[in-house]
């Protein structure tokens, strides 16, 4: 798979606000497909839920792991680190310098 294909797959999955909240139950520790399953009652049945972690899963956001019968979803943060490193420190960084040279002009005065 391609740079651009693994892009368009990792920002498609964090697209979806129920995606973002399976992430968020992800953050704490591993959850079971039936504790995530549980978390949306009501809202999702299992197969949409299964659908997400799918997506979340071919975008690599996630590993999951069979013990037993039961599956265990890891979250994976080394796709977060890539895009940090490749679009958001190099636009943080331009904006700590602006907040910088800004204070430092507001305290010249």
């Amino acid at each position: 798979m391609s740079s651009a294909e693994s892009d368009d797959q990792l920002f498609k999955a964090l697209a979806d606000r129920r995606r973002r909240e399976i992430l968020d139950l992800l953050k704490d520790a591993p959850r079971t497909t039936g504790e995530l399953c549980a978390r949306f009652e009501g809202q999702l049945d299992r197969c949409t839920v299964m659908q997400h972690l799918g997506v979340l899963e071919r975008a690599e956001l996630i590993i999951a792991r069979r013990e037993g019968r039961q599956r265990w979803n890891h979250l994976n943060a080394a796709p977060f680190k890539d895009i940090y490193d490749r679009w958001i420190s190099t636009y943080a960084a331009e904006a700590v310098d602006l907040l910088t040279r800004l204070k430092r002009d507001l305290e010249a005065t």
